[in-house]
């Protein structure tokens, strides 16, 4: 009896295991054959000279060794670096100050959420073109106002030295995607932490750096690792502004904008070096990872959850 019963457990678990399979094997499929398959692919052509329409030559680590010789190489990380350093800071505390402004009970909230979110979901390419035009050094509006405090205007995307700050600037127009998140973070902290720190005499500026910023903290952890990402797959942007002003050049003027997806993207489709372009992808790969772990590794140090959080208090 009993083992006739453990038979018709089993056989059930079974199937049932069968069945979750079964519904997820759409995604398995899609994710070996357009994800999994593609990335194997690259790190096989990573070793390889390989352009396209000869077959594969296999070159070991020669691709690797030529990446970490081309000054382009290095340029294309100095200028995402120096993007990530401006972007990432700035989009996190302007998206955080934007989610505590909304989150007030004001009268019509719900529509200033809308207002702030919508250019988030615009598309990156016409709002790029929009952007050039406005800091077109002659006919745009930001030069224009400039002038009438008397400030001459520079020459912004056509200009080296400003060409990244400007880009920066540009990458704000997405920040209603982070103050979405910031905005479900500041509603899921539990009140009564509020409440337990009015009794104790604790005034606005206290509740907000006792309670807060510490419930925030894993918001902030998720946000900051989703921009790491994003600043370091910079592109549209980059190509749509870059190859708008320098005349089709890619990471003009002088080079002032050559992000590393952008040289990943000239070696790959316009000079077919898929084994170059297939090495920089892994290489890229590997700074990420090694970023992201790094925050990981230090986030003991300054991220807090709500037990954590109840035990200090």
């Amino acid at each position: 009896m009993l083992k006739q019963f453990d038979i018709r457990r089993w056989s059930l678990a079974k199937r049932e295991a069968a069945a979750g399979y079964f519904f997820v094997s759409p995604w398995l499929i899609g994710f070996v054959l357009l994800t999994l398959g593609p990335m194997l692919a690259s790190l096989y052509f990573s070793f390889t000279d390989y352009n396209i329409i000869e077959q594969p030559s296999w070159v070991g680590l020669d691709n690797y060794a030529q990446l970490f010789q081309d000054p382009l190489f290095w340029q294309s990380i100095k200028v995402t670096l120096q993007f990530s350093a401006l972007a990432l800071p700035l989009g996190l505390l302007t998206g955080f100050a934007l989610a505590l402004l909304l989150n007030q009970a004001i009268p019509g909230v719900r529509i200033w959420r809308t207002i702030y979110f919508l250019p988030s979901v615009l598309s990156g390419v016409a709002v790029t073109l929009l952007w050039i035009l406005i800091f077109n050094p002659k006919i745009g509006i930001i030069n224009q106002l400039l002038a009438l405090v008397g400030i001459d205007g520079p020459g912004w995307l056509s200009d080296p030295y400003w060409s990244v700050p400007a880009l920066v600037i540009i990458s704000l127009w997405g920040i209603g995607q982070t103050m979405i998140i910031y905005l479900a973070g500041l509603q899921g902290i539990p009140t009564d932490l509020y409440d337990a720190s009015k009794v104790d005499g604790a005034n606005a500026w206290q509740r907000f750096w006792s309670v807060t910023l510490p419930m925030m903290t894993p918001v902030l952890l998720y946000n900051l690792v989703l921009g790491l990402i994003a600043s370091f797959s910079y592109f549209t942007q980059a190509y749509i502004a870059s190859s708008s002003i320098s005349g089709g050049e890619l990471g003009g003027p002088v080079r002032s904008t050559l992000f590393y997806n952008l040289y990943l993207y000239q070696n790959a489709f316009r000079y077919f070096e898929m084994g170059y372009a297939s090495a920089m992808a892994w290489v890229l790969l590997v700074i990420v990872l090694l970023l992201t772990l790094l925050i990981f590794r230090s986030s003991s140090a300054w991220v807090y959850y709500e037990g954590e959080l109840r035990g200090r208090t």
